[in-house]
């Protein structure tokens, strides 16, 4: 790995080796898989908790995609912020701020009483987490030696993302059951937990040096206000005027490009633009942006249809998704001996094929389908999540300066979370579209089938996109710039 002399000092305590892990190194790991099992547990146990949500507090549709787009709008937002503040304030007190930060509005969501308190809870619980998750990576990244070693940290940190939103799928079922607020008061009991260790395992280090070092507080308000924007001009297409939805994306794109503006003039950048000249990394993000917003837009329709149209419970859409989770089992056990064998490009490009197969199985979906029927779309989808996440982690932060591990982590994060909310805006804006007044079961089946034509096209834009990076030698294909 390239770094220069002045790189500041790992904040971790691992000792370099061939790729073993040793007992601190195993115990910083346990923490940041915590707080990454916290993450997905979250998201996945708040996605089958929606339509009771939505029963209880009387919200739209529209009202009802912002519960989830709030959270990933304020994660992918204030991401490269998060990242760039790890690497200038220190990685350990980024992280154990902000997952406190997280702690407390994940118990306001609980109390909320209407969709609006609701939906300001999500946005600042997505706030913490981005502040959060890029910290944990670039821990990972700045701790572990790069090669065998960080690979299998990666790997194993991706897997328990897996688990996460496999087993919140169950829990979150379980838990809607009783009382949906549960889905919000149980990340409060595990984000303490997750605090304490952290106190206790991750080692204290000293500040990064921030002489002639700021804050780039215009490129993170412009960038978080053109995703806002952005998102807010897709899901309000369906019932919005074009006027008004052009006067948006308009908006939207007018604040990136002053964003992109200010990146070129700042002493000290949120995003140094020469690290955008790296063709894996870029390749790595744009595919994660299109894989997530696939991922989260097909979770999204295929709640709807089992809830609201075949009429499931909870628990049995809960049970039925749990299929998706083996993902947390594959991605550190078989997805490692694929990257040693055909290189971390060519595992990534097979993931995002599945996924686009995944995705084409459930496009007949029918008004009677059995689970039989749907059981290959969702294995599949978790056979591709397992090959395309942990490799694509590796891709986007590899041969990356240590002090700029923390602005990479970002743009991974920022990536998945903007592509994550661009997903269930357009998914949502489609099925508004396709369903129109008609509230039958084929008015709300037609709807389902129009968006998922959605995920679909997602899916087949980030393969295309990656299969760019399949030039060279297989292992070498993984890393070509």
């Amino acid at each position: 790995m390239s770094t220069s002399s002045t790189s500041p000092p790992r904040e971790t305590a691992p000792e370099p080796g061939a790729g073993r892990l040793n007992r601190r190194g195993w115990g910083v790991l346990f923490v940041l898989c915590g707080a990454i099992f916290l993450e997905g547990i979250d998201v996945a146990m708040l996605n089958v908790a929606l339509p009771s949500i939505r029963a209880d507090l009387g919200m739209s549709t529209g009202e009802l995609q912002w519960v989830m787009s709030a959270y990933v709008v304020g994660y992918g937002g204030f991401m490269l912020l998060g990242g760039r503040a790890a690497d200038l304030f220190g990685r350990r007190q980024m992280f154990l701020l902000w997952l406190t930060v997280f702690l407390l509005f994940s118990g306001l969501g609980g109390f909320a009483d209407d969709g609006p308190t609701l939906i300001v809870a999500r946005f600042v619980t997505g706030v913490a987490a981005a502040f959060m998750t890029p910290a944990g990576l670039s821990i990972i990244t700045t701790g572990f030696e790069e090669g065998p070693q960080r690979d299998k940290a990666l790997l194993i940190y991706s897997g328990t993302a897996a688990g996460g939103f496999s087993i919140g799928l169950v829990v979150g079922g379980l838990l809607t059951s009783a009382d949906w607020r549960w889905v919000f008061f149980a990340p409060v009991v595990l984000s303490f937990l997750i605090l304490v260790a952290a106190l206790a395992l991750v080692p204290k280090s000293p500040r990064p040096d921030r002489t002639g070092q700021r804050v780039d507080l215009l490129g993170a308000l412009t960038v978080t206000g053109a995703i806002v924007l952005l998102v807010l001009a897709v899901e309000r297409a369906a019932h919005t005027g074009l006027g008004q939805t052009l006067s948006t994306l308009a908006a939207g794109l007018v604040l990136l490009t002053v964003f992109v503006l200010t990146e070129r003039r700042a002493a000290a950048p949120l995003v140094r633009l020469g690290i955008l000249r790296r063709g894996a990394l870029v390749r790595a993000n744009l595919s994660a942006l299109f894989f997530a917003g696939g991922f989260f837009g097909f979770q999204f329709i295929a709640v709807l249809y089992l809830r609201e149209l075949r009429g499931w419970s909870t628990v049995e859409t809960s049970l039925a998704l749990l299929v998706i989770g083996i993902d947390a089992a594959l991605s550190p056990t078989l997805t490692p001996k694929l990257v040693d064998r055909f290189g971390n490009a060519r595992v990534v490009f097979g993931g995002l094929v599945l996924a686009a197969l995944s995705y084409a199985l459930f496009l007949p979906v029918g008004e009677d389908w059995t689970y039989a029927a749907m059981f290959p779309s969702f294995i599949v989808l978790g056979l591709a999540f397992s090959l395309a996440y942990g490799p694509l982690t590796i891709i986007a932060t590899e041969g990356v300066r240590e002090e700029e591990q923390g602005l990479a982590g970002g743009l991974l994060y920022t990536s998945f979370q903007f592509g994550a909310a661009l997903g269930l805006s357009t998914v949502t804006a489609v099925n508004v579209a396709a369903t129109g007044e008609d509230g039958s079961p084929q008015a709300l089946l037609d709807g389902y089938h129009a968006a998922l034509l959605v995920p679909l096209i997602a899916a087949g834009v980030a393969a295309l996109i990656s299969a760019f990076g399949l030039r060279g030698r297989p292992r070498d294909g993984a890393v070509a710039t």
